[in-house]
This record gives C-alpha cells, sequence and structure tokens, in this order.
C-alpha cells in the first residue's frame, strides 16, 4: 500500500539523470544513482532495473554517449556523457517541469 522511494521517480528520470550529468564530466550508472540520491537528501533512489534501460534509450536518442571505462575499484564500467542534444533536452524537460509544477500548485490552491 506505501509508496517507495523510486514511485516519486515516475516521469522525472530523464530529467534527473540529464541534470546529475550536466554538471558532472562523466559518470558510471551507479554514480549517477548516488548523485541523485545526496542531491535530494535520500528522498529519491533510482533502481538499477529503471536506471540502466533509461540511459539505454537515452543513449539511442542521442541524449547521452557511453563508453567503457574502469571503475575506482578498477572494474569495467559503462561511463556516460550528455551531448549538446542532450543538454537542449535537458532546458525543455526543466521547462515542461517548472510547467507541471505550477499546474499541481494551483489544484493544491483550490479551497
Amino acid at each position: 500500500m506505501g509508496k517507495t522511494k523510486s514511485d516519486h521517480l515516475l516521469g522525472s528520470l530523464d530529467l534527473l539523470v540529464l541534470r546529475v550529468l550536466s554538471v558532472e564530466e562523466r559518470l558510471h550508472g551507479y554514480a549517477i544513482t548516488e548523485r541523485i540520491q545526496q542531491a535530494s537528501a535520500d528522498a529519491l533512489y533510482v533502481e538499477e532495473g529503471s536506471l540502466y534501460p533509461a540511459l539505454h534509450r537515452m543513449d539511442e536518442a542521442g541524449w547521452v554517449n557511453s563508453e567503457w571505462g574502469a571503475s575506482d575499484n578498477n572494474r569495467r564500467a559503462r561511463y556516460y556523457r550528455i551531448t549538446k542534444t542532450g543538454r537542449r533536452r535537458l532546458t525543455e524537460l526543466e521547462l515542461n517541469w517548472v510547467k507541471h509544477v505550477d499546474a499541481v500548485k494551483r489544484v493544491l490552491k483550490l479551497a
């Protein structure tokens, strides 16, 4: 019956991932989830089952590029970078998110 932290990400995962990648040079998937969790003060958690399909979709759309590299613990990991197309998409998603939040606020103010 209760909602988990990941339920709050519905519809905003692309926005969050692209935003994190816009301020970091390159990150592997686990680091992306850590940044989102840290920046949200543990209010948001991205599960692997949601993150990796989203990253694959964003890679195919040209919003991110990916390459294999070694992680801090010397394991093989895929690293992601935001592209120019991804930055344009991020701007669009941010504008849409602000409109969405404003609309929800208007509904919440109903008496």
